[in-house]
């Protein structure tokens, strides 16, 4: 039971949480880096590097995020000259389009990681192999994937039953 409550937990806010984290760990990086550089006179060379990477990061989970909560960009001017028991089919080919483009980022982006890792690009600065960095756009898209498949689950699922399609939240809506 604590099992599947921790899984249900991971599935609300595992995306949520690694944004805090890697958003967090980019302003320390950038406010320690002035800190050095105006009080000590001295910067370091990791920081910068390593702020680009979580910010690459975060982008590419809140990518995914905003598939989940459908509070990515779209153009709802659609949805207002359907009828709303329509919604769920406009859903429902909006994340099969979606589940499409990922699968295709999905492939190019393992083809450019396999390039990184046979060839061993390195950082300038870390000297770490760069497909550790490139792997932010194969996790993205692979959750993106994934959250297509699960709210994919839950359009069919809501028209089975009749319920009304879940809309997500509007680009300002908290």
């Amino acid at each position: 039971m604590a099992k599947s409550k921790f899984l249900h937990q991971l599935d609300l806010n595992a995306e949520r949480w690694f944004m805090l984290i890697a958003y967090a760990f980019c302003c320390f990086a950038i406010v320690q880096e002035v800190l050095r550089r105006f009080l000590l006179n001295h910067s370091s060379a990791w920081a910068e590097e390593t702020a680009r990477y979580a910010f690459i990061y975060l982008g590419w989970v809140g990518a995914a995020y905003a598939v989940r909560a459908r509070a990515h960009i779209r153009f709802d001017i659609l949805l207002q000259v359907l009828p709303k028991r329509l919604y769920g089919y406009f859903y429902l080919f909006g994340e099969a389009a979606t589940l499409a483009f990922a699968c295709v980022a999905l492939y190019f982006c393992s083809h450019t990681m396999q390039q990184l890792i046979h060839f061993g690009a390195a950082t300038p600065v870390l000297r770490i192999n760069k497909a550790w960095f490139e792997a932010a756009v194969f996790i993205g898209f692979l959750l993106i994937f994934i959250r297509c498949i699960q709210a994919m689950v839950n359009d069919i699922a809501d028209l089975r039953a009749g319920r009304p399609a879940n809309t997500g939240k509007a680009l300002f809506e908290s």
